[in-house]
């Protein structure tokens, strides 16, 4: 499975951005929809933390800083993940990274969210 994260861009403080993360590979069909798809996020010097996760199609959490802005969701006709981000702060500012677990961890490349206040 390869994982292509895409929807980063520049955005005003308490604007709205949607990232997602597209699945391929000959076995991302068969199990996508049961997949634990999750978003972290990274800034320069610092470690990558967790931002959202959804496992199979309608169980999810959330990091603290972003429950209540965040919404994580699932298509599996598109082997999508999707993160809606709404009300967005400069501290939400950072590489956004696409990761699952399928036989090892797997990485998409990252999109960049920058947000102005």
């Amino acid at each position: 499975v390869q994982l292509q994260a895409s929807g980063g861009g520049l955005v005003q403080a308490g604007e709205s951005l949607r990232l997602a993360c597209t699945a391929s590979g000959s076995d991302s069909g068969r199990y996508f929809r049961d997949l634990r798809m999750a978003w972290y996020r990274q800034v320069p010097g610092h470690e990558r933390e967790f931002v959202a996760v959804i496992v199979g199609t309608d169980t999810t959490n959330y990091a603290q800083a972003v429950r209540g802005r965040f919404i994580i969701s699932k298509d599996t006709a598109k082997k999508s993940t999707a993160l809606q981000m709404n009300q967005l702060k400069s501290e939400d500012t950072g590489t956004y990274y696409c990761n699952t677990n399928l036989n090892g961890e797997i990485w998409g490349q990252g999109t960049l969210v920058t947000v102005s206040s």
